[in-house]
């Protein structure tokens, strides 16, 4: 029995050392495909995790930039307000009334105590403008009594001008400061989604680097960066860069917007100029009339669009990069506390600053690729979208509700007559379209909460384009690391990068990508 069990084993042997080495390679096997099946679903969790990380710091990024923006905007609206005082106007405006009420109540003839106060219904329409300013705007009865007697006490000269070019100042000077007021406004939130998003990325570079100098046993990702390396110089990650970079939003809130400002007013007073106060104005003419301020304001074709350069508004030229550090009080005046100004003799650019000045190479870099940001066509692009919105809101929905008393076009509901939607015979005299306007300036400016910075928010392109400006050009800076660009030697200026970019230089290949991945979201 024995024998013939060894017999046969024997001469099985082989089919069992085949069967042996086919069980063996098949537990191999098995065991290998198992194991590559948990690191890919590994792998694609640490994606899912990487990819919530990034979507949950770039939202929480798009909530920083409307706190700023939020933060800063009254700054830039005091003086706004300050540079066109149409309380003042209106004020003028009373006093040359109780003045004539005044001569008329001694007179025993009323016609003849006011020659050149024209018939009785002219006056009435005064009475009826300055009376919607009164109970329409901020500036109240009380108000003017107060500011009145306080002007009498301080001596203050009166106005010298006649009702006429008061009520044309009035005009221009409240549709000036309202449009003006917009157009900061779009542009602080794009400047500010620029600024904040380019941070944002380069923070986030930033702890990825620092992640992977970190060992295995050790793989979370910080926002801080506690090693001894050079990745924040690098990245332009440390505290003072920062700071330094953001403070540039200080040339559009006291020396751009004046530019801005005197734009519009030039537009405002070709278009609005030959209107007069008593004159009706449909809405469709309104409307007619606001798109032609912004025609000769933007551009009246799309090629002018594009090449209008909004650079000059946001950020200051070269040799005024240091008056910007000195006037946000970054930098101490040589010479005297007192921050310089527009007036003080040109300051150096940061590229000249002197060595002991910390982080002037990665702040040269954000702001040459902020500039090349800003002149690149998705820039005007969302700015007209932006501006599409506000003036929308002011058209559509403040002044057709206030002034042209028509029901607000969200409120309507889809099913109503054809009769009902008709608003060219709305019509509305243009002083209480003034007095509406003068409002909404206070409510542009510091409105809690902003409808206004709420309808920007609701463009869906701006957070397109933050999305662009976060994930894009990461192969650049990588390059431009390897290299060491940042640490040996200041990169170039703004006017040098642009030659650069036009020869088809490194920073002229990040914006094509730039211009092509943004075209691919528009498309979508």
């Amino acid at each position: 029995m024995i024998d013939s069990t060894r017999k046969w084993l024997r001469r099985n042997r082989t089919n069992f050392a085949v069967g042996i080495g086919l069980l063996g390679a098949g537990y191999v096997a098995g065991q290998y495909v198992l194991s590559k099946i948990a690191e890919t679903r590994q792998r694609m969790n640490e994606d899912r995790v990487a990819k919530e990380n990034l979507r949950r710091r770039f939202q929480q990024n798009q909530e920083d930039c409307t706190i700023t923006v939020l933060a800063l905007l009254p700054t830039v609206t005091e003086n706004i307000l300050e540079a066109l005082p149409v309380e003042r106007i209106t004020q003028d405006l009373q006093q040359k009334k109780a003045e004539r009420l005044g001569r008329s109540a001694g007179a025993l003839d009323t016609s003849s105590a006011i020659p050149s106060s024209g018939p009785s219904s002219v006056t009435d329409d005064d009475g009826k403008s300055l009376a919607s300013f009164q109970s329409e705007s901020y500036v109240h009865a009380s108000q003017m009594a107060a500011s009145n007697s306080a002007s009498e006490e301080s001596g203050a000269p009166k106005s010298m001008k006649s009702k006429a070019q008061l009520w044309n100042d009035l005009k221009i000077s409240s549709i000036t400061r309202a449009f003006t007021l917009l157009y900061t406004l779009s542009l602080l939130t794009l400047f500010t989604r620029i600024q904040l998003n380019l941070l944002g990325r380069r923070n986030y570079l930033s702890s990825v680097v620092s992640m992977a100098s970190h060992s295995p046993q050790d793989p979370t990702i910080s926002l801080e960066n506690l090693d001894d390396d050079d990745v924040e110089p690098t990245y332009g990650n440390d505290f003072e860069t920062n700071r330094k970079f953001l403070t540039f939003s200080w040339w559009l809130l006291h020396r751009g917007w004046r530019d801005v400002m005197e734009k519009v007013e030039n537009a405002v007073k070709a278009v609005f100029g030959p209107l007069s106060p008593r004159e009706d104005i449909p809405l469709e003419k309104l409307s007619a009339l606001t798109l032609e301020v912004r025609r000769r304001v933007e551009g009246a074709t799309p090629e002018e669009r594009r090449s209008h350069q909004w650079l000059s508004y946001l950020l200051p030229p070269p040799d005024q990069e240091e008056l910007v550090l000195r006037g946000s009080g970054m930098l101490k005046s040589p010479s005297s506390s007192e921050p310089p100004s527009i007036l003080s003799p040109p300051a150096s650019p940061i590229s000249n600053l002197p060595p002991s000045a910390p982080s002037t190479a990665p702040l040269r870099r954000l702001l040459d690729e902020t500039s090349d940001l800003i002149d690149s066509p998705p820039f005007t692009q969302i700015l007209t979208l932006l501006l599409d919105s506000t003036f929308s809101h002011l058209t559509d929905h403040e002044i057709r509700t206030d002034a042209y008393r028509l029901p607000d076009p969200s409120n309507i509901p889809r099913i109503q007559e054809v009769a009902d939607l008709d608003t060219g015979i709305a019509k509305a005299k243009l002083a209480a379209i003034l007095a509406v306007v003068t409002r909404q300036a206070h409510a542009i400016g510091s409105g809690v909460p902003n409808k206004y910075a709420q309808a920007i928010e609701g463009v869906r392109e701006l957070e397109a384009f933050a999305a662009v400006i976060y994930s894009s050009h990461f192969e650049f800076e990588a390059l431009g690391d390897a290299r060491g660009e940042g640490t040996k030697e200041p990169p170039p200026r703004r006017d040098e990068a642009a030659e650069e970019k036009n020869e088809g230089g490194v920073v002229g290949a990040a914006t094509g990508i730039f211009e092509s991945v943004w075209g691919k979201i528009i498309g979508s």
